[in-house]
């Protein structure tokens, strides 16, 4: 899929550089052949990848008798109910990776071509062709949009909030004003990054509502869509947030795969954890450290280059490039903060994906003013560059190669499991591999969310004896005494063979548990690409 995009990438360049005589970008067709190209490169991710745990997680969460124990299945993770309520009925459709995927993949797609028109309306054309380009081919935004998950649906809702909001100020009128306060809520119920979203769209207002000198009815009319906003936001603070921080679900998660984003008090300074975390982000969106530092500069220089324009004396009911400096730079100033503060991660990691909305738009404006005489060298740069981040990505967190998060080895894997195990051997799994097995070998089982899971669970698999660790993944330090523990609480006698699974993030990447695995009898591992893992174990005595 990799090579497919960099064919694509030069396609792209040989199409473009006869037409690209200028970076405005006159050619028509050039961002409707943009948004083809990023919509098949996502499609082709959301077929011939295989789910990964948490989308599994989602769907298994979703796919509940009703919408009220889908409402109440939401409840229990670290999210807002919207995406789960649009799987519920979604995947009445069907449930493979590819229906399940496809919202995303549409949203995904739409929220970059809302950001051109936002954009063109705000700044020029060729300032949001450039845009257009760094959003709809940055890797991580790629690979967000062809998963079942909420961010794809948060940029959306995000990006039409602003593309509705300022034709309401332009066209003075009521009725988009509301509606862009009903998708800042639909936003809201997505992500809590929206949050921090809806305070910046909120001081964005103020200072355009000023400016603009507006009517006081499109003004009454949008303080009452901020009052649905808020109204949204508390009953989130009051149903689902203070209920999950009670059970200490954000500290967990700040103290385990988010710690680097989180300050760490006597541990961190401040300010080189804001470098820090900067640096981090703009590595995360296009999943290369020199990539990422050079895209932090040109987002730098960008703003520079809007905060220092003097107004013109243009259409009041427009923004000022000033105004707009500080609309970008605001969310990463309040993220900053709040990272510093423990109450919200900043750094390299998805939770972060929505300040993609400033962060490129700042970049395009600096590469829409980089002067050079061979007009070909800029389209050629920024395509060779893209191209260079998806072909060898080397992204921070969670990530699993595509050739190794092919849909085929799963199916592999599963199939092998299928036809190997005597009825009465075990599967022994992890939490992780557990939902990759219900999704891909036990037929889907809904889950029972009410049900506090034990250390060990013998899940549902029709024709398997499947008995999962309550763990996110195997780890060295423990994996012996519960493969002790296994035997006996479950009297699995001398002779009999049990199946260990291992599939998702972090496989492969500790040798301590592979030896492990090896003093526990897995002789004869069958792996299907890295990130996957079989092993037969014959036990011994006790």
């Amino acid at each position: 899929m990799k090579t497919s995009f960099v064919s694509s990438g030069h396609s792209l360049l040989s199409v473009t550089s006869s037409k690209f005589t200028s970076p405005t970008a006159e050619s028509k067709a050039l961002p409707l052949f943009l948004i083809g190209i990023g919509f098949l490169l996502r499609l082709a991710f959301a077929r011939f990848t295989f789910l990964n745990a948490d989308e599994a997680y989602h769907y298994f969460l979703s796919d509940q008798p009703s919408l009220a124990l889908t409402y109440k299945a939401s409840l229990t993770t670290a999210h807002p109910p919207l995406l789960l309520v649009l799987l519920h009925y979604w995947s009445r459709i069907g449930n493979s990776e590819l229906v399940l995927r496809l919202p995303s993949v549409l949203a995904g797609t739409a929220f970059c071509w809302l950001m051109f028109l936002w954009l063109k309306r705000v700044l020029d054309r060729n300032v949001a062709v450039i845009a257009l380009g760094l959003l709809l081919f940055a890797p991580s935004l790629v690979w967000l949009s062809a998963e079942v998950r909420q961010y794809a649906l948060l940029w959306f809702f995000s990006a039409g909030s602003l593309l509705l909001f300022e034709r309401g100020v332009v066209e003075r009128s009521g009725r988009l004003m509301l509606l862009s306060s009903l998708s800042l809520c639909l936003a809201l119920l997505c992500h809590y990054s929206s949050f921090i979203l809806a305070l910046v769209f909120g001081v964005y207002g103020l200072i355009r509502f000023n400016r603009a000198k507006s009517p006081k009815a499109l003004i009454g009319a949008w303080m009452t869509g901020q009052l649905a906003c808020l109204a949204v936001a508390l009953w989130l603070l009051k149903t689902h947030v203070l209920k999950v921080k009670a059970e200490g679900m954000p500290q967990w998660i700040a103290d385990s795969y988010l710690r680097t984003s989180v300050f760490q008090p006597g541990v961190d300074k401040a300010i080189p954890f804001a470098l820090r975390a900067n640096v981090r982000f703009f590595h995360y969106l296009f999943a290369r450290t020199g990539v990422g530092i050079l895209g932090l500069l040109l987002f730098a220089f960008g703003i520079f280059l809007l905060a220092k324009t003097r107004p013109a004396k243009v259409d009041s009911r427009l923004p000022s490039q000033p105004v707009l400096a500080l609309f970008l730079v605001l969310p990463f100033v309040i993220n900053c903060g709040l990272a510093l503060a423990g109450v919200y991660p900043y750094g390299g990691s998805r939770h972060n994906s929505y300040l993609a909305i400033f962060a490129i738009p700042g970049m395009a404006v600096a590469l829409a003013r980089w002067r050079i005489s061979r007009n070909w060298v800029k389209p050629a740069a920024i395509v060779a560059v893209l191209a260079f981040c998806n072909f060898l990505p080397k992204p921070l967190g969670e990530y699993i190669e595509p050739r190794n998060q092919n849909r085929a080895l799963m199916i592999g894997a599963a199939d092998f499991l299928a036809q190997s195990p005597a009825p009465d051997s075990v599967i022994f799994t992890d939490q992780q591999g557990y939902e990759f097995l219900n999704y891909y070998l036990c037929g889907s089982q809904t889950f029972d969310f009410e049900e506090r899971f034990p250390e060990f669970l013998e899940a549902h698999c029709p024709g398997r004896r499947l008995i999962v660790r309550h763990q996110f993944n195997f780890k060295a330090d423990t994996f012996a005494r519960q493969f002790h523990e296994l035997q006996q609480k479950y009297n699995l006698d001398s002779g009999m063979k049990v199946w260990l699974f291992q599939a998702g993030w972090y496989i492969g990447r500790d040798s301590s548990l592979r030896a492990d695995f090896a003093n526990a009898g897995c002789t004869t591992p069958h792996e299907y690409g890295r990130n996957i893992l079989v092993c037969p174990v014959v036990l011994g005595p006790p």
